[in-house]
């Protein structure tokens, strides 16, 4: 009987130290959760599962909207230029990457080109609160054809760095929701052959 109570004793004692350490293990986690902006554990939930459903982290962390039945690549490529313009994002470059695959390879590769647009002064306030950020900068559109031969327009989902973290301060939170949205418009007027 002596036995069996100081193995109780034992295993009590050795509880209480798990649990001790616990405590001063996880409430640091949960101060640091309680910071994290209150979407991001419902954006993760989403990324899990668009992982489990698509097999694929990369799909899974891109938004892609299908490019119309019988609109061409030029006149994406046009729509992307034009409504940019219009929405005040500035074009400031594209990789047309097809021709560079072309050009090394010396075969022919399907439609793939990248388009960069920006905003300067939205861009520097999203570095101003963390370098990170630079790594969706600038914001990417490519437009691709896929092995059936249908066009598609790509981005990164800009989700991950609104909701992703610790709260953005206010005034950053609307400015990158605002260009989130914007880039998402870009794509889906593009995709319908809009100008």
């Amino acid at each position: 009987m002596k036995l069996f109570k100081n193995t109780l004793a034992v295993i009590g004692g050795m509880s209480l130290v798990v649990l001790v350490l616990l405590v001063f293990k996880v409430m640091p986690i949960l101060k640091q959760l309680d910071e994290m902006d209150p979407r991001a554990g419902e954006m993760y939930l989403n990324i899990v599962n668009r992982i489990v459903d698509s097999q694929s982290a990369m799909e899974a962390l891109v938004v892609k909207v299908p490019v119309k039945e019988g609109v061409t690549a030029r006149e994406v490529d046009n729509s992307i230029r034009s409504i940019a313009s219009e929405l005040n994002i500035k074009h400031v470059g594209d990789l047309p990457m097809y021709k560079e695959v072309e050009a090394l390879s010396g075969k022919p590769y399907r439609y793939t080109k990248i388009y960069l647009l920006c905003s300067a002064i939205s861009a520097a306030s999203m570095l101003d609160f963390n370098d990170a950020f630079a790594s969706y900068l600038p914001c990417r559109i490519t437009l691709i054809e896929d092995k059936q031969g249908k066009l598609w327009l790509y981005t990164h989902d800009m989700d991950l760095m609104i909701y992703g973290g610790k709260t953005l301060p206010p005034a950053l939170k609307a400015e990158t929701i605002k260009v989130r949205d914007t880039i998402l418009k870009i794509m889906h007027r593009a995709a319908a052959g809009d100008f």
